[in-house]
């Protein structure tokens, strides 16, 4: 096994069955893992792992409370993560506490399939693992015979139409987790009205610190950042809840700053342009005359 920079490396589903000192796949671009079987300690607790193919984690069970955001909640249901392929993942630290089950599979295996081309549309890809889909009762009945369904079809013998079924289960899968991430987002409004929240908060203190004058324009990263989310999940949570991306829930928030500015001071529109992050004052007029289909002179007119 590869290691750079305290790094493990696996290259390979049927490297990483070695490692885990399971029987080696009947497909080397599939595989199936049952933790229950697996030597999860040959990982050294704590142990970075970047794996070269996709990996889909279920966990009939969650204990104790999960990182989500800036909180930490009590969740009991199961739950999915996703990892696409070079995401950098820790091996876990309580060994005796981890179970469920990992489906693994490589780019190529999907590839010559309309998946191969809309597998980057599944936004929860591009999560952290600390954004896991959490499952109703009944959700997580639906996974786990997905789950098993998978298992008796890789248990089969390989045959023309194998890879024709599994990709197709896959993307079953796939579909079924992001109906239930819309889910998510919406039964759990109270932990993300505090997002919102903190949210709204940040970039208010953004402009009143004065940071575009130092920074520019806050951008989707600083705010995934100071908000500790995953860009690609803030901005799902923001569109399922309120129709807007990260971005136009942004550019919103700026507009308004512009507005009272305009409403309440005497700065010119090019120095309001300026204190508010742009450096020309077009983008600025282009922008604003985009969301509120009038000039910044125009809207301060209309307040004589």
């Amino acid at each position: 096994m590869e290691q750079q920079s305290n790094i493990k490396h696996i290259k390979s589903i049927s490297q990483l069955m070695r490692e885990l000192e399971l029987p080696a796949p009947l497909h080397p671009l599939v595989g199936l893992v049952d933790y229950n079987n697996a030597s999860i300690e040959k990982f050294p607790k704590g142990q970075k792992i970047s794996l070269d193919f996709y990996k889909i984690s279920f966990k009939p069970t969650f204990k104790g409370q999960i990182k989500y955001g800036q909180g930490h909640y009590d969740f009991e249901e199961g739950g999915l993560a996703f990892l696409k392929p070079k995401q950098i993942v820790f091996s876990p630290e309580d060994i005796e506490n981890y179970e469920g089950f990992a489906l693994y599979f490589h780019a190529d295996f999907i590839r010559n399939y309309p998946l191969g081309h809309t597998i980057n549309q599944y936004g929860f890809f591009s999560y952290d693992v600390s954004e896991a889909l959490f499952l109703s009762a009944k959700e997580k009945e639906i996974i786990a015979n997905l789950f098993v369904t998978i298992v008796n079809e890789l248990a089969n013998n390989i045959d023309s139409f194998s890879q024709n079924v599994l990709v197709s289960q896959i993307e079953l899968l796939l579909n079924y987790s992001d109906r239930f991430y819309n889910r998510q987002f919406i039964t759990r409004k109270a932990i993300n009205h505090d997002i919102i929240t903190s949210l709204d908060k940040l970039l208010n203190s953004y402009f009143e610190d004065e940071n575009s004058l130092k920074s520019g324009l806050p951008s989707v990263k600083y705010i995934s950042t100071e908000l500790q989310l995953s860009q690609r999940y803030l901005s799902d949570m923001l569109r399922s809840l309120t129709g807007l991306n990260t971005q136009q829930y942004i550019q919103n928030a700026i507009i308004e700053k512009a507005k009272e500015k305009l409403s309440t001071t005497n700065l010119s529109v090019s120095e309001i342009a300026y204190e508010l992050g742009f450096e020309h004052s077009q983008s600025f007029n282009k922008l604003f005359k985009t969301k509120t289909n009038v000039s910044p002179l125009e809207f301060r007119h209309s307040f004589n």
